[in-house]
């Protein structure tokens, strides 16, 4: 991609080299061939099979830039054929009328014959290009303008009278064809990666769950069977611990010592915890700190499910805040917290104690029955999921550098 730097009045900082024309500021009334408010009221007496009746798309299935058809309905073909204002076909944009995200979804191309409801359709003439419309109308300029006609209505309503007062800035046809064409590759290619991680996370899940249930067994180095599991109360394998408060004015950027609070558990962690998050400047003689292999997990939260989530640390002296219940086991670490957070999970849940806010306490971890093989079958199940995690993490950090870099494009290559 070969791009100039631009420094005319209207056009982007980022360019194909090929164009140079300035752009031209259109409202959406006059490059819209269509712009009306598809279906209001209830279908629910026009409803039907997906044999006898065509689909119905309302605003539930308009997920961020794309069409879900999760709960479908359909409608009766003469409910369709009556209402042909609302009935939609490969690339027109949708937007919801109210209680929208500021995103528009454009029809793919081989989507099934539809109607809709409660949503408005824009059609676009042979001037504006669909895919480059989509990606404009989600640019700083155009979400500005969105708010400043919604701010204040009920469900942040907008009308088709306001979308086609909107000023979009406009290249002639072939310079939108070409970055649409772009962003659409870097969106095909996002789609490729969160479909990747998505498979890995339920391969992980199916793996998890045949592990611990023994249905799935490692061998020992030399072929054989391991020993069969044996049962144990975790206060048989382990001592106790809690943290030590550290508040939210105590974490500092650049701090001295590292440190975790109980609530990044539920947000920034997962079984194994290898980068620390936060830092602070408190005394490490003052606090509780961690020893490597210790498995934590909340002592308190809003939720009983919530609370029965565990994180095995893999470093020494690490800080470790308030609120958190500390194992130090002769178990794996890594093992334990894997098997706690699938195998346990539920029994966890169970023991946590209060209404608005629950409490789980050591002394109820310490009557967990749990099942453990050898360590050295331990050590290689840890292993196994450590390792499809550490894929799951390269296609995270995949994603976000793709999404970084589509961002930076969409500021650059817009006016």
């Amino acid at each position: 991609m070969e791009m100039t730097t631009q420094k005319k009045h209207l056009v982007p900082k980022l360019r194909f080299q090929d164009f140079d024309d300035e752009w031209k500021y259109k409202t959406v009334n006059s490059f819209a061939s269509k712009l009306k408010v598809g279906f209001v009221g209830t279908c629910e007496p026009y409803y039907t099979n997906s044999v006898d009746g065509v689909l119905l798309v309302r605003t539930g299935n308009l997920k961020g830039v794309n069409i879900e058809l999760d709960e479908e309905k359909y409608v009766s073909k003469e409910f369709h054929e009556k209402n042909k204002k609302s009935q939609i076909f490969p690339n027109d944009l949708l937007l919801a009328r109210h209680g929208g995200n500021g995103e528009i979804c454009r029809v793919p191309t081989g989507f099934p014959e539809a109607n809709c409801l409660n949503i408005v359709i824009l059609r676009t003439n042979s001037e504006v290009d669909t895919l480059f419309f989509q990606l404009a109308y989600g640019t700083y300029s155009a979400q500005k303008q969105i708010s400043s006609v919604t701010a204040g209505s009920t469900q942040g309503v907008i009308n088709t009278k306001e979308i086609g007062r909107l000023k979009i800035s406009i290249p002639k046809l072939p310079e939108q064809q070409k970055i649409a064409g772009f962003l659409t590759a870097i969106d095909s290619k996002l789609l490729q990666l969160n479909t990747r991680k998505a498979l890995l996370e339920q391969y992980k899940k199916g793996v998890m769950q045949q592990l611990f249930d023994q249905t799935l067994r490692f061998k020992d180095d030399d072929g054989r069977d391991y020993a069969d599991w044996e049962e144990k109360k975790l206060g048989e394998v382990a001592i106790f611990g809690k943290g030590k408060s550290i508040s939210k004015s105590d974490i500092i950027e650049g701090g001295n010592l590292e440190c975790i609070r109980y609530g990044e558990l539920y947000t920034e962690y997962k079984e194994i915890i290898v980068e620390i998050k936060s830092r602070t400047n408190l005394n490490p003689k003052e606090l509780v700190l961690s020893e490597k292999n210790d498995v934590i997990i909340p002592s308190s939260g809003e939720t009983q499910i919530d609370i029965a989530t565990a994180s095995c640390v893999l470093k020494d002296g690490v800080a470790l805040g308030g609120d958190l219940n500390i194992i130090k086991s002769k178990v794996n670490g890594v093992f334990l917290s894997y098997y706690l957070n699938t195998k346990k999970k539920i029994d966890i849940a169970k023991l946590a104690q209060g209404n608005s806010v629950v409490h789980l306490y050591n002394s109820q971890l310490k009557m967990l029955k749990l099942e453990l093989p050898r360590k050295e079958e331990q050590q290689k199940i840890a292993n196994y999921l450590s390792a499809i995690d550490t894929k799951i993490e390269s296609v995270n950090q995949q994603i976000e550098k793709t999404q970084a870099f589509k961002k930076g494009l969409l500021q650059g290559m817009f006016v």
